[in-house]
């Protein structure tokens, strides 16, 4: 797995838009890249399939933190290994993914999810995978969870404070604390 200091792979995937456009066929498609939103930070974060259980959970609280993450300058991708044509079912016919504000981009090929190492061995889809990227694509922040467990977003928003600080951060720091003196 790429991990902190390793450079985001190259990518271009086909991404279901969030907001309206969205929800409608003639609009909903669009293509993302690892230049795309070029000097901004990236959090991509990866769900196992669409029309399950965890998941949807995870992208609807992302999807409720995507002003705060543009506060900071960031912008939020949703990814998994189902196409572009599943994500926009889903989200049709998904109540709380009718309103997502990200997009959700297919992985269709695993290409992005093998050059990232968060590839099932078993399952062959993306495990919980979660990176903060910085404006010159290097990852600042990799975490993955086991298929069965859900992650915190509001975790991945107190991480991407800490690191946009530039300063010591202690465990459980917030933005606005005190961080650490080097003595």
């Amino acid at each position: 797995m790429l991990s902190v200091g390793d450079t985001l792979p190259s990518f271009s995937l086909t991404a279901v838009k969030g907001g309206p456009a969205g929800l409608k066929l003639d609009q909903a498609f669009t293509e993302i890249s690892d230049t795309s939103d070029s000097g901004k930070w990236k959090l991509i974060f990866f769900w196992p399939k669409d029309f399950t259980f965890v998941c949807p959970t995870e992208i609807v609280a992302f999807g409720k933190l995507a002003n705060d993450f543009a506060d900071r300058d960031t912008v939020v991708y949703g990814v998994s290994t189902d196409s572009e044509f599943v994500h926009l079912n889903w989200r049709i016919h998904h109540e709380d993914l009718k309103t997502l504000t990200i997009p959700m981009l297919a992985d269709i090929k695993r290409e992005l999810s093998t050059a990232l190492g968060v590839l099932d061995k078993k399952e062959g889809v993306a495990l919980r995978a979660t990176f903060l990227v910085d404006p010159d694509g290097i990852i600042r922040y990799a975490s993955v969870n086991d298929l069965s467990v859900g992650r915190n977003p509001q975790e991945v928003l107190r991480v991407l404070d800490a690191l946009q600080s530039d300063e010591l951060c202690p465990c459980n720091w917030q933005k606005g604390e005190e961080t650490l003196k080097a003595a």
